[in-house]
């Protein structure tokens, strides 16, 4: 942290130098994103490279720490990380760029660590190398684009410019600023119930990408699809065709990317599979329980029509 306190000096203390990141970051007062990202994918990259270093059995890498034989997972040390910081924030009154840079940088280390095992938290059990692992790089890769929309300029409808509003403040501006609004949030729902993740969010930034992505068809196993396609089979097989023909190939790739950052996803989900089993067993045991059930009825029937 001292390391990123003396960046932090040297940037807000560099001059007013007309280059485009004390233009548009600091004068913009975006200093403390700015150190936010950059501690967020580094401590992405430690995290990383250290769950990869276990993985291997690397002798001189320190390995899982586990007192007492208990492993604690690194999302623990995350949360006391945004803790601190968030907390910090809060209690420090009037602070500086400075200041603000610091505790920025420690809430991105801390957030680098919980998104890292966002998985764990979604399905609340450890599936970090399984295929449902790659939901945690999904959440990263999320938050480094949204951040860095942000730095780049770009605004989402939510930090709409209330300028020409407060300027002109009338009922019209009010009523426009708001269905523009709702309008925006409407889209990027129906947007992701068709399992656009990335244009919805995207699509907050550049609305274009709201309306491409709210009027094509939904992907065949979205919400959307199950809701609105179950009584349009050649819409559904559009979506399926389509699906087949442009995602998987930008899946595939996105895949091994992910790959190569943080590694493979390929252990089996014990969990899950001992839940289908068992689901299975308890499926097939009611079909037998039916069968048996059927059987007797039909004996008894057989049997009254005979003694009648």
């Amino acid at each position: 942290m001292v390391t990123v306190m003396t960046m932090v000096e040297l940037a807000s203390q560099s001059g007013p130098q007309d280059t485009w990141f004390s233009r548009k970051i600091i004068g913009q007062g975006l200093l403390p994103l700015f150190v936010f990202l950059c501690s967020f994918i580094a401590g992405f990259g430690f995290i990383r490279f250290s769950v990869r270093m276990i993985r291997a059995q690397v002798r001189w890498w320190p390995g899982n720490v586990k007192p007492g034989g208990l492993h604690i997972h690194h999302v623990v040390f995350g949360v006391v990380f945004m803790l601190i910081s968030g907390v910090s924030l809060i209690v420090v009154t009037d602070p500086t760029n400075t200041v603000k840079s610091v505790l920025a940088g420690i809430f991105g280390v801390g957030a680098a660590l919980v998104l890292d095992e966002f998985a764990l938290i979604l399905h609340l059990r450890d599936v970090y190398w399984t295929e449902a692992g790659r939901t945690s790089v999904d959440a990263v890769f999320v938050a480094v684009a949204l951040c860095a929309l942000v730095l780049l300029g770009f605004r989402p409808v939510a930090l709409i410019d209330w300028t020409a509003y407060q300027s002109n403040p009338t009922v019209g501006n009010a009523l426009l600023l708001t269905g523009f609004l709702l309008a925006n949030l409407g889209l990027a729902v129906v947007t992701l119930l068709k399992g656009k993740v990335w244009t919805g969010l995207a699509g907050l930034f550049f609305f274009p990408l709201l309306v491409i992505g709210a009027f094509r068809l939904s992907r065949p196993e979205a919400p959307w699809a199950r809701w609105r396609y179950r009584t349009k089979p050649k819409r559904l097989a559009r979506a399926a065709r389509r699906e087949v023909k442009w995602r998987h190939p930008v899946i595939t790739a996105k895949i091994k990317f992910q790959e190569f950052l943080s590694g493979r996803h390929d252990l089996p989900d014990l969990f899950h599979e001992r839940h289908l089993r068992h689901r299975e067993r308890h499926r097939n045991h009611d079909r037998g329980s039916n069968t048996d059930s059927n059987a007797d009825r039909h004996r008894r029937d057989g049997n009254g029509n005979g003694n009648q």
